[in-house]
């Protein structure tokens, strides 16, 4: 095994998932020019791409072929991109600066911000439901599975709970709540959209073999992959608050204190710093024992639970 494993796969995720956004997302230069060039800033050239490199080893780990999960994790990215330029309006955070560059609404203005992040939106479902390498039931419950991780009973719903909770004294089962909707909803559907893949794509066989088959991830191997991304996508959020804290602006592409700044709970306010890191590790080994019965199709998956905790930005 090479000193940095996650490395190269990174580097070759990213790749591919820069791919597959630019050919989705509409050209600049076609009207009208202005939303369009604001979505693709939004979206393209920065950025950990996180949930798609998740979804990649995912589908690696459930014997899913690539092509297979590009659609999802597209979609993935582009609800994560226009959740963060609607976040960062004045009317919420108004952060002046993202991924090292002005924000959208900076480099744009507040009206096609919004209008851009809307329209990330409903292109992430136009790209499931046109996928193609995908069979329509598998499509559908993608579709399903992206609408409720983003709606109000994930994504927005957790950020609606932590917009409430500026200013106030939140207990840790609170926190906890609030964090699992916000960033924790996506990163499990990542994970999900992968064995959803994998599940239909079982399904499909046997139908057309017209006999039963053994599916490619069972139902125990995909409650453990579910609670794996539950465990990483708190753990991640943990290390966000601690880089909001202790990383540097030039390097984690935002404004450090920012939380603070608006008076936010987060884990190091609430629990301390050095408790915020043991936190974030116990929750690293816990993702790490629900792979135990994976095999080395999985090892992504545990080399993005370690890369979790130890980013800095």
């Amino acid at each position: 095994m090479s000193k940095d494993p996650l490395g190269p796969l990174m580097a070759q995720c990213r790749e591919r998932i820069e791919a597959v956004l630019d050919a989705r997302l509409p050209p600049a230069d076609a009207s009208p020019e202005r939303l369009h060039a604001a979505m693709r800033y939004a979206v393209l050239g920065s950025g950990k791409r996180v949930r798609p490199i998740l979804a990649y080893a995912a589908a690696q780990a459930a014997g899913v072929a690539w092509e297979r999960i590009d659609a999802a994790a597209a979609a993935l990215e582009l609800i994560h991109a226009s959740s963060l330029v609607h976040d960062d309006l004045p009317a919420l955070d108004d952060d002046d600066l993202r991924r090292g560059r002005p924000t959208c609404h900076k480099a744009f203005d507040d009206a096609t911000a919004l209008l851009a992040g809307d329209a990330l939106q409903t292109l992430a479902f136009e790209v499931l439901a046109a996928d193609e390498h995908n069979p329509p039931a598998a499509r559908v419950r993608m579709v399903a599975r992206l609408a409720q991780a983003a709606g109000a009973a994930g994504m927005l719903g957790g950020q609606a709970l932590d917009l409430a909770s500026e200013g106030q004294q939140l207990d840790l089962d609170a926190l906890k709540d609030i964090h699992r909707h916000k960033t924790g909803a996506l990163i499990r559907a990542a994970v999900a959209m992968a064995a959803i893949a994998a599940e239909e794509s079982a399904q499909q066989m046997a139908d057309a073999a017209d006999n039963a088959q053994t599916p490619a991830q069972t139902p125990a191997q995909t409650a453990a992959m579910d609670h794996y991304a539950a465990c990483i996508g708190l753990a991640f959020q943990i290390q966000d608050d601690l880089l909001d804290v202790e990383g540097d602006t030039a390097v984690i592409g935002k404004t450090s204190g920012a939380d603070a700044a608006h008076h936010k709970a987060t884990y190091p306010s609430l629990l301390g710093v050095e408790a915020a890191h043991a936190a974030a590790a116990e929750l690293v080994t816990s993702a790490l024992a629900a792979l135990s019965d994976f095999g080395a199709g999985a090892d992504p998956l545990r080399w993005i639970a370690g890369y979790i905790v130890h980013r800095d930005r």
